[in-house]
């Protein structure tokens, strides 16, 4: 597997997982996004300050991690009456 470029800290393995990061933060660029929320499986919340860290220095924008639960593309949190204007899910699989 390929290994995610620029998010591991010393104290923490690099991820083990191609999470196209760069790819992300281009599109929250794209989209303007000004406040972004961030969901991940459980298998992936141990790595999230990183992502966090790497995606605000990329992008310039508050990124929140939803730390709640996270079942498939299906459980959409409710970001109702917040300031998020972008929600970007992880997961294990492409949606086609």
């Amino acid at each position: 597997m390929k290994k995610t470029e620029g998010v591991a800290s010393e104290e923490d393995s690099e991820i083990d997982y191609d999470m196209e990061l760069a790819r992300v933060a281009q599109e929250i660029i794209k989209n303007k996004a000004k406040r972004v929320c961030i969901q991940l499986p459980a298998g992936l919340k141990k790595h999230a300050k990183k992502i966090q860290k790497y995606l605000e220095e990329k992008t310039g924008v508050e990124i929140t991690i939803w730390a709640s639960s996270c079942f498939g593309a299906c459980d959409v949190p409710n970001l109702e009456n917040t300031e998020i204007d972008m929600l970007i899910q992880f997961g294990h699989s492409k949606l086609k």
